[in-house]
């Protein structure tokens, strides 16, 4: 029995070590619910009425304990062991309570701060303007969540981003690259979605197509038909990709390979190939999903060719200012979503994403070298997007 739970303590601080960052999110949502109770309790109606008191405490127990049980479904990886979609629902359900409780905390700051300035018991007047505010305020976190959840997330829009680069040869000037990236084909993200984005990205004509990983969310989710999907893509040069972390925690790295190339996708995993436009060749290599706090693209500098347009396929994009000192030219990356739930505040992008990567979302630069990082398609643990549609990406080179 020692032994048991020794073991148990060991997965449960292995799981926490190596997710800091969502525990970091964790602690002030909990925060943020007590609040929210807090606030709940002291309103006149639950003082007056105890089935009111009951329902708020039931409630507020209820959505703490699918909270906590939908993080560790995630810290512990679970997931890839179901078979069905039942963590994945589980842990959207937290994630969407999560970002509720949060904006109404944050909405009752403001009509409390807003109370404060505008003094209701000065006038009639005062306190109908107060009431009213305060209607709107406490009804926009359920505005913001159903256009997250039920539009933004459905909305699949093409982008078209220009790529400077010094020196470009002639015939790769004003060649074009289709990206899919992120897709997570999943209870939130439908065969029938991903036909249309691959639809979208057959209608730009590119010249390159590009799948740059996490093409699933977990093991129980359907492969095979992201991989016949995918096989839809049409494109000159030939279909090609890198795998991301989520084909690593299903398990699937061997098989997406595999299957891929029978259907026409190459996964480039540690290799280059080479691909001539008219009189110019373009070196393209590709990575697995770069681990944190390990050495990134060790031996990728050995795939670079000088006289050659370098290009490195990479999931993460934080790899960029090691891929621009070893001689690569553009690297195309995914793996944010582009933040997937982003506001600005005071001229501060707020997002996620920005705990692990400087690099969240478009196109960035250093000493004439290049990254482009697609928002995506897909979204993982909460089942919406805000300030970050899904987009199939094409980018067209140029010269500077």
């Amino acid at each position: 029995m020692a032994d048991k739970i020794r073991a148990v303590l060991s997965l449960l601080k292995s799981a926490v070590t190596r997710n800091l960052v969502d525990m970091a999110v964790l602690i002030p949502v909990l925060l943020a619910q007590a609040f929210a109770v807090y606030l709940l309790l002291r309103s006149r109606m639950a003082q007056s009425r105890r089935w009111v008191r009951r329902l708020i405490l039931g409630s507020a127990g209820a959505s703490l304990l699918l909270l906590i049980v939908g993080f560790l479904l995630l810290f512990l990886r679970v997931y890839r062991h179901f078979n069905d979609w039942t963590a994945s629902w589980i842990r959207g359900a937290a994630m969407i309570w999560a970002m509720l409780s949060v904006l109404f905390v944050a909405a009752w700051l403001v009509w409390r701060a807003l109370a404060a300035i505008v003094k209701p018991e000065q006038s009639p007047a005062r306190r109908v303007f107060l009431k009213a505010s305060g209607a709107a305020l406490f009804a926009a976190p359920l505005a913001v969540a159903g256009y997250g959840i039920f539009v933004q997330r459905h909305n699949i829009r093409i982008r078209e981003q220009n790529i400077p680069i010094p020196g470009l040869a002639e015939d790769l000037n004003g060649l074009r690259i289709v990206q899919l990236t992120d897709i997570h084909l999943s209870p939130f993200l439908s065969e029938k979605e991903l036909a249309h984005a691959v639809a979208m990205a057959n209608e730009t004509t590119a010249h390159l197509a590009l799948v740059t990983g996490d093409m699933i969310t977990h093991g129980g989710d359907p492969l095979d038909a992201c991989l016949n999907l995918l096989a839809g893509l049409r494109a000159e040069g030939g279909i090609f990709g890198c795998l991301g972390n989520h084909e690593i925690y299903a398990g699937a790295e061997d098989y997406a390979t595999e299957q891929g190339a029978r259907l026409g996708i190459r996964y480039l995993r540690s290799e280059a190939v080479r691909l001539k436009f008219g009189g110019a060749m373009l070196n393209m290599a590709g990575v697995d999903y770069q681990r944190f706090h390990r050495p990134y693209l060790k031996g990728a500098e050995k795939l670079v060719e000088p006289r050659m347009l370098n290009v490195m396929l990479s999931h993460n994009p934080d790899v960029f200012p090691v891929a621009a000192r070893q001689g690569y030219d553009l690297t195309i990356a995914g793996h944010t979503h582009g933040g997937q739930v982003r506001v600005e505040i005071l001229r501060e992008d707020l997002n996620i994403a920005r705990f692990f990567t400087r690099y969240v979302d478009g196109l960035y630069g250093k000493d004439g070298r290049s990254i482009f990082v697609s928002r995506g398609i897909g979204t993982i643990g909460l089942p919406a997007r805000l300030g970050a549609p899904p987009e199939v990406a094409l980018l067209r080179l140029c010269r500077s």
